[in-house]
């Protein structure tokens, strides 16, 4: 019986008992406010400052150095104005420039690298709970930055909404205006306070500045840092907002051949989908998501990886039906006890239709209710089926919070014989994909104190499976410490032999894990070498019986410049005891006895150059053993150049050696992915992607056009070709015509 051991119920108990002592701390920049008047004139969004309401509004200056270091006001001089009206909320901030030099930015294109560009930026807490919010700003040049916040300091940009925005800009500075609807976002009705910060980023002056000041180890994003932005009057009552936002995609689709160069029956496939989605406003921070046969497809390539891992490789969803609130649901467990992810739904299938509440009932409350049919597959022996998801979260103390959640996927039509026939086809059969549901129930604690030093959270959770009972369980906490030098960390898991998350990512079963780590940091007075320090990691995993399985151990060496480059040396020792077979190359050979035992030693060092510049590089390497006592070198890099701001070229290469005895011999993986962006205007973007993958012998061709004609509002136009590698045959290629609109009430 695989039963939580004594001492890690001791860590969980203490974790919950000493947490209530620090967690009630006042915000630590509450005495920083900005006080927003409405506006007396019309406000015009063109990047001037030549309304009355901004002459007289309030100003914020005297911004604080958060990088290189923490200790001084800021060089670089900003000024953020704000104001307001029935319908819209203002900015304008005016960023000087200092020093020689043309701006660093990317491109035009949404939702660029924040490393990578000048910029400024507003970060809201809506809510007045230091955790979830929003985030608005422009690059030098004008290209637009929006997400939602979640965790108190992370800023998902797959989240996009209608607002607008302009900038001048000339040899001594740039102005940024932008005007964001009161409907595009959510806020707490009837306080009279926001958190609010401002922050600047200068690529030629290598300096990062917040209005509200903060420690450097933390982000800007930071809420438990932000100031108070305190209105005049109470705020605009809540708009009934109803969006609609339909689509229409047509495609064609040609197959040439299988992957042994055999030719195919039917080549040619031409269609036409259509759908649509719905944004309903419940209240001022409630939402509600409608969606008829969305598409759910990839209008831009995943850039490809070698994958060398004996686990499956988890990819961020993207998709904009999920992403409001999406910490409630996605945001459950660590990186890999994912009770929740949303890519599983309509992973190998279509999706009907789907509803999604979320948001806040009242200062103490959020809800996530969310209810997804899929429709069935016979091609790929997949049933109709329903997602249902529940989370309930209340606020404890300043930031921290106690969430309840049910998880639930039932398969529709279920049958218990093993074989159905497929309609389609009277010689094929249909066979039974696995079991009639797989429900998940438990809890998760945010320990969060509103200065940030300390962070953690723990999660229990119960599976319900059909002939899958005892050991049914997942719990995991971690706990971290941080200040400017010293940083301190403990994570464990346990995950029961039986525990079963189909709508979740837990790549694997029936463990203990342990994962501790420490990192100092140095400050050198003077000098080339702003820090520099040591980071000692390590990961072990255990079966129920407490016997070693796996085990990483991690020295790892850090330099930053005080031009932003970084450079680390990494030293590694990995054990593995394959708990199943497993082929060291990927694809195909035979694969290692289950039980086999497996050590080997890697060094190598990661090299990432200054953002400032329009050549940037990052390259990676490690050479050491492998599994069999063979040897492995694997050597990542990526080199991009701008032509500002219209071009953006990068090459990403990866190139892996694997050195084995027979029966898999010597094996050399390249992967090489060239990729072209350019912005003709904020407007008109063009990407071509060429990507050459050894490992799974393919070649993929894409391009992608897109105009977005209106705010949130697209016209795509996608061609992809894929190739078999030795000999090169064409394999597909398609063409698919996009058009979305984002119609508001």
């Amino acid at each position: 019986m695989f039963t939580l051991p004594k001492c890690f119920r001791f860590i969980i108990f203490s974790f919950l008992i000493c947490s209530a002592g620090f967690l009630n701390a006042q915000k630590k920049n509450a005495n920083i406010q900005y006080h927003i008047h409405k506006a007396t004139d019309a406000v015009i969004v063109d990047g001037l400052m030549n309304e009355v309401s901004w002459k007289n509004a309030e100003l914020a200056q005297k911004f604080a150095m958060v990088q290189p270091m923490d200790t001084s006001l800021a060089n670089v001089p900003t000024e953020v104005r704000m104001t307001y009206d029935n319908n819209n909320l203002y900015i304008l901030a005016v960023c000087y420039k200092v020093g020689k030099g043309k701006d660093m930015v990317e491109s035009l294109k949404r939702d660029w690298n924040f490393t990578k560009n000048d910029n400024f930026i507003v970060f809201m807490d809506t809510y007045g709970d230091l955790t979830n919010g929003f985030a608005f700003g422009a690059n030098a040049v004008g290209a637009q930055w929006d997400g939602t916040m979640y965790d108190g300091g992370s800023v998902d940009l797959n989240w996009d909404n209608k607002w607008i925005s302009a900038i001048s800009n000339d040899s001594s500075k740039y102005t940024w205006e932008a005007a964001i609807p009161f409907k595009s976002i959510r806020y707490k009705k009837g306080i009279k306070e926001w958190g609010i910060n401002f922050s600047r980023n200068d690529l030629k002056t290598t300096e990062k500045s917040s209005w509200a000041p903060m420690p450097r180890h933390f982000p800007t994003a930071s809420l438990s840092y932000t100031g108070n932005l305190v209105w005049d009057e109470d705020l605009p009552a809540h708009q009934n907002n109803f969006s609609l936002i339909p689509y229409v995609k047509t495609n064609y689709a040609k197959s040439f051949a299988n992957n042994d160069g055999s030719k195919i029956t039917n080549p040619s496939t031409l269609g036409t989908e259509y759908g649509i989605d719905a944004k309903v406003s419940v209240s001022s921070s409630l939402n509600l998501d409608l969606t008829l046969n969305p598409d759910f497809s990839q209008v831009e390539v995943d850039r490809q990886v070698t994958d060398l891992s004996r686990f499956e490789l988890f990819f961020p969803e993207k998709r904009q039906f999920f992403l409001e609130n999406a910490d409630l649901f996605s945001n459950l467990g660590f990186a890999n006890t994912r009770p929740f992810f949303s890519r599983r739904i309509g992973l190998n299938t279509n999706i009907d239709y789907g509803a999604r509440m979320s948001g806040r009932i009242d200062k103490q409350w959020r809800i996530g209710v969310m209810d997804m049919k899929t429709a069935a597959n016979l091609d790929n022996n997949t049933l109709a089926q329903n997602f249902a998801v529940i989370a309930l979260q209340r606020k404890l103390f300043k930031k921290s919070s106690i969430e309840l959640f049910y998880i639930d996927k039932i398969g529709l039509d279920y049958k218990a014989p093993l074989a159905i026939t497929n309609p389609n086809c009277a010689n094929c059969m249909y066979v039974d994909p696995g079991v009639p549901y797989n429900r998940n129930l438990g809890f998760e604690y945010l320990i969060a104190p509103s200065n940030n030093q300390w962070s953690g959270k723990t999660i229990f959770i119960k599976s319900f499976t059909p002939h899958k009972s005892g050991n049914d369980f997942l719990t995991a906490s971690n706990l971290q410490y941080s200040t400017r030098k010293l940083i301190v960390s403990w994570q464990h898991e346990i995950v029961g032999n039986n525990y079963n998350a189909e709508v979740g990512y837990v790549p694997r079963n029936n463990y203990i894990k342990i994962a501790p780590s420490i990192t100092k940091v140095f400050f050198p007075k003077s000098g080339i070498i702003l820090s520099h320090g040591p980071q000692i990691s390590a990961t072990f995993y255990y079966n129920s019986n407490f016997v070693g399985t796996d085990n990483t151990k991690l020295f790892n060496y850090l330099i930053t410049y005080r031009n932003k480059s970084t450079l680390a040396g990494v030293i590694q020792n990995d054990y593995v005891e394959l708990l199943a077979p497993f082929d060291p190359t990927r694809i195909g050979k035979t694969p290692l006895a289950a039980h086999t035992k497996h050590q080997w030693s890697s060094t190598g060092f990661d090299w990432v150059s200054a953002p400032q510049h329009q050549m940037t590089f990052t390259l990676s390497t490690r050479v050491g053993g492998y599994y069999a006592d063979g040897n492995l070198l694997s050597i990542t890099g990526d080199i991009g150049y701008r032509i500002q701001p219209f071009v953006n070229l990068d090459i990403a290469a990866t190139y892996n050696k694997i050195s084995l005895p027979q029966p898999w011999g010597n094996n050399n993986f390249l992967l090489i992915g060239p990729k072209m962006d350019v912005t003709f205007t904020n407007k008109i973007f063009f990407t071509a992607f060429y990507q050459y993958n050894e490992q799974t012998k393919n070649i993929n061709f894409n391009t992608r056009f897109q105009w977005r004609y209106k705010p949130v509002s697209d016209l795509f136009i996608v061609y992809t070709d894929n190739y078999y590698i030795g000999p090169v045959f064409i394999k597909n290629r398609a063409v698919v015509l996009k058009f979305t609109y984002w119609w508001n009430k």
